[in-house]
Order: structure tokens, then C-alpha cells, then sequence
């Protein structure tokens, strides 16, 4: 990690000038801007005077920052088949299962389905992108084609089948697979 780049980082983030950073700090604003562009490392006591003004520990400082992923690819995504259920599940997006929401995409082969669920609070919503499913909800049948989209409350027993085989995606909340 940049020392500089983090320090300069955190001043625009607190919308200070290098200007107002030093003065804050009583150091000189060539001395801001050399240490922003890593052309001089300041000593410990001087950091410590700098992170003060900009509102950070110096433990926080140097903590490690995780990034957050928020594309995934084919890479990412966890397969699981199921060949009782005659379904295939891939999680499009790592660990969704311990999310509010959890997107799958669902591929049911020929006479396939997925296991009833139970009523819950919660509600459910996917995109047929090929085939054809039919949405079983407590005692009601819906049917919907590639390019359609569902969603349910999740109030009533429920799963979907595939009479000819489908692929989906599928949003459920809370997580049920």
C-alpha cells in the first residue's frame, strides 16, 4: 500500500485541500504534496499528527481493506446437479446462500423440478431464459415461457417443474437451496 496515495485518498474523502490538510497538521503544503506523491515518507509522530486531522487511527490506517467483488463470471459461479430432482443449480453469485437475496440460475432438464419448499416469509422471482416452467404455489399452477419473469410471496407451499426442460433465473429471499 501507498502511504501517500491512502493519505490522499482519505484528504479528498474528508474534502480538504492539501492546504487545509496542512495547516491542520502544521506542516507546509509542499510537504503534504510530496508525501501524496510518495517522494518522502513522514516520521511516525508526523503521521500520526496527519491522520489525526484526517480523522483515522493509525491502526485503522494500515488495517487491511478488503475489496468487494460485485462482477462474477462463470469462474465464480458453484455447480451442484441434482439427478433425483433432475435439476442442476449454479450460484451466480459466491456464497448468495448466506445473503438476504439469492440469485441462481436453474437449469431443470426434462420432467425435472425442484423440491417443495415450505411457506416463509419471503418472496420469490425469476426469468425464464429458455423452456418453459410451471410454478406451483399452494393449490394454483402458472405457467411461464422464455422471456417471461414470475414472482410470489413465499406465503404457500411452492416449486417449479419443467415438463420439457428450462433454464432460468431464479431470486429467492430468503436463501432456500
Amino acid at each position: 500500500m501507498s502511504i501517500g496515495t491512502r493519505i490522499k485518498e482519505l484528504r479528498v474523502l474528508n474534502g480538504l485541500t492539501q492546504e487545509e490538510l496542512a495547516d491542520r497538521a502544521e506542516l507546509s503544503k509542499g510537504f503534504i504534496s510530496q508525501v501524496e506523491r510518495d517522494l518522502t515518507s513522514p516520521s511516525i509522530a508526523t503521521l500520526e499528527d496527519i491522520l489525526q486531522c484526517l480523522g483515522i487511527t493509525v491502526s485503522d490506517f494500515f488495517a487491511t481493506r478488503e475489496t468487494e467483488d460485485v462482477v462474477f463470471g462463470e469462474d465464480d459461479y458453484f455447480l451442484k446437479d441434482d439427478e433425483q430432482l433432475k435439476n442442476t443449480i449454479e450460484w451466480i453469485v459466491p456464497n448468495a446462500q448466506k445473503n438476504i437475496m439469492e440469485p441462481i440460475r436453474l437449469t431443470l432438464e426434462k420432467g425435472g423440478s425442484t423440491y417443495p419448499d415450505n411457506p416463509h416469509e419471503g418472496e420469490e422471482f425469476g426469468y425464464v431464459i429458455k423452456g418453459e416452467v410451471i410454478i406451483h404455489k399452494g393449490n394454483k399452477t402458472y405457467t411461464a415461457k422464455a422471456g417471461e419473469s414470475f414472482y410470489f410471496v413465499s406465503d404457500k407451499k411452492h416449486y417449479i417443474e419443467s415438463k420439457k426442460g428450462a433454464k432460468l433465473i431464479w431470486v429467492s429471499t430468503p436463501p432456500s437451496f
